[in-house]
């Protein structure tokens, strides 16, 4: 089954499409001491609850892209919902490929903040998006980057129970080494904690169970149930435990 469909499955009650609860998003937004009229360019948009949420609540204007046919109607929805559809739009697409096809433009836009939420995959890692992400942001602008890390005394075990490779997340000074090696400096972080980690991924095993119950005879079921079964299990013996996740603002201070 296709991760994306399954996530689309599983978070369809979302907002948020990551471990942050609402409170944490706004906070976020104070830190980055976002101002009205300010440009965010946000990668892997999601459902557009940042763009959506800090153009209300600050006044910013934004541009979202994602590669959900499923979350970019809803990203739109929301804007509207929230009406700010005059200054926040999303466009369906490789995230990678339109900032590309966009930095390669002679006179293409600079934003003041750049954001990859969670998906540094669109670059192979920390290091290649970050590539990707300045290449748009303005001088003295914000790089926004959602990314997981792994606790001190992580044990063999979380990696393999995990299904994720020790080496595609480091620890919290790790990846303060990655920022730094990539000409960046931390400014400023906020990270999620335990309980909002619960409030991400314990509310998703409510919508596949009814998702479940709704669509017995779906192809994606047997592999919907899995992921349910694995989800659960591995979450309360080592995501919550070993797995952090946090966003981590930055200032370019190498061209």
């Amino acid at each position: 089954m296709d991760v994306l469909r399954m996530h689309e499955i599983a978070e369809a009650g979302h907002r948020i499409l990551n471990p942050f609860t609402e409170d944490k998003l706004m906070l976020l937004g104070e830190v980055c001491r976002l101002r009205p009229g300010q440009r965010q360019l946000d990668l892997a948009s999601g459902k557009g609850e940042m763009l959506c949420r800090w153009a209300d609540a600050y006044g910013i204007e934004g541009h979202g892209v994602d590669i959900s046919e499923v979350f970019v109607p809803d990203a739109r929805a929301r804007a509207a919902e929230l009406g700010v559809a005059d200054r926040v739009t999303f466009t369906l697409g490789e995230a990678a490929q339109v900032l590309t096809e966009m930095a390669g433009q002679p006179d293409h836009p600079e934003y003041d903040v750049v954001s990859c939420i969670g998906a540094t995959w669109i670059g192979g890692g920390l290091a290649g998006t970050v590539a990707l992400m300045r290449r748009v942001v303005r001088p003295g602008g914000l790089l926004l980057i959602g990314e997981p890390y792994w606790a001190d005394d992580t044990p063999d075990q979380a990696y393999t129970g995990l299904a994720v490779p020790k080496e595609d997340f480091t620890t919290l000074v790790g990846t303060l080494d990655r920022i730094e090696a990539a000409g960046l400096e931390l400014v400023e972080m906020v990270l999620a904690d335990a309980d909002s980690w619960d409030r991400y991924i314990a509310s998703q095993w409510w919508t596949v169970s009814d998702w479940l119950r709704e669509n017995p005879g779906s192809p994606d079921a047997p592999a919907m149930r899995e992921y349910l079964e694995t989800c659960r299990r591995t979450h309360l013996r080592y995501q919550r435990r070993y797995l952090g996740w946090g966003v981590f603002v930055c200032r370019v201070t190498k061209r």
